[in-house]
């Protein structure tokens, strides 16, 4: 089974920690990752906030390429309505040359108001219809070499990639997809179903049947595994596991609401978001105590033995899946967050990989 590492580039929860320190430390980790055995870094697309500032990371994986040789390097993800659709199959196919073909391209639309309003002229109501559009101009230039739209978002002459590119990448495309419209669109783009650790895993099998049945349609081939992303603490003694663990997923989860805005009304009624507007008025209704149970029970974290058994249990529900694990969030101290990824390393990464 895949297992990769994914970076957030936070600071919220840490006192002192400045913007400096934390690409320093995400930097180092993304290297360790390689030395470590994990088969890929996903550092993630956010602008601006505490919550998360990694503004490109396509740049950052560039970098990665050169300090790592064996790594895959995979974005998660890059926010296409932020993004101009020629301008980011040019550095996919430009990172995929320098790294010798270890890129994967993992994108996603947007959630965040307090983002989407920076960017001028982009409309967060608009992001369904850009994600739909600029997804199937970018998988298309990856595989051709050209790319050209004629939808009303994205008017592209035709134009060659060049680079060209290097390698297909029909089995390196993932997309976020949690709702109905965005799980069609990943499936129609033949890309990788990427699920973030949020919710009962048992209530998100509808969802990952959902893909697997609209990509065999649209693809004529069964679904790729679906990517889960957890945050994930690990230690040999269990109350310091829980203790630590459970304080940096409420810290991160704290910070995932305010960034969001997901108490909030403004998702009620916006165009592409209704879904998530259903979700804030449950939050709204039941309150964090209440969320915060189903986010715990999502994630993965415990000694060795708890993890293995959090991940065998999520196999039996899902069916096989690729895993991308996050060490560094909620305010964790920085050695005890590399000496919990160095445990996972030695006792539960081997066990995982060797899943089919």
């Amino acid at each position: 089974m895949d297992v990769g590492l994914q970076l957030i580039f936070a600071s919220y929860g840490w006192e002192d920690v400045s913007d400096a320190e934390v690409y320093e430390q995400e930097t180092y980790l993304a290297v360790l990752a390689e030395e470590l055995g994990f088969d890929c870094v996903w550092p993630t697309e956010h602008h601006f906030y505490d919550y998360s500032f990694c503004p490109d990371n396509l740049e950052f994986l560039a970098y990665i390429a050169g300090r790592t040789k064996t790594i895959d390097l995979g974005t998660a993800a890059v926010i296409l309505p932020w993004n101009d659709p020629l301008r980011v199959a040019e550095k996919v196919v430009m990172l995929d040359h320098l790294s010798k073909g270890r890129a994967r391209f993992g994108m996603g639309r947007g959630l965040s108001r307090r983002e989407f309003e920076a960017f001028s002229g982009i409309q967060m109501e608009e992001s369904r219809e850009r994600f739909d559009e600029a997804s199937l101009m970018i998988v298309e230039a990856l595989e051709t070499g050209f790319i050209e739209g004629e939808g009303p978002l994205y008017p592209q002459p035709r134009r060659e990639i060049r680079p060209r590119p290097y390698a297909s990448f029909k089995d390196r495309t993932y997309a976020v997809a949690n709702s109905a419209d965005s799980i069609e669109a990943c499936a129609a783009a033949g890309a990788r179903l990427i699920m973030f650790a949020e919710s009962d895993w048992n209530k998100r099998l509808k969802s990952i049947d959902l893909y697997r049945e609209r990509f065999l349609e649209h693809q004529g081939t069964p679904a790729h595994a679906p990517m889960t992303a957890d945050f994930t603490y690990c230690h040999q003694d269990p109350a310091v596991a829980k203790e630590v663990g459970e304080e940096g997923l409420a810290n991160y989860l704290a910070s995932l609401l305010e960034h969001y805005e997901l108490t909030g009304e403004h998702l009620d009624d916006m165009k592409g978001y209704r879904g998530y507007g259903k979700q804030a008025a449950l939050l709204r209704e039941h309150g964090f105590d209440k969320f915060i149970e189903g986010f715990l029970a999502a994630n993965a974290y415990g000694t060795p033995e708890q993890l293995l058994t959090r991940f065998r249990d999520r196999y039996e529900i899902i069916g096989p899946f690729e895993l991308a694990t996050c060490f560094r969030f909620g305010g964790i101290d920085f050695d005890a967050a590399e000496a919990s990824m160095r445990l996972f390393a030695e006792e539960v990464l081997p066990e995982v990989k060797s899943w089919s």
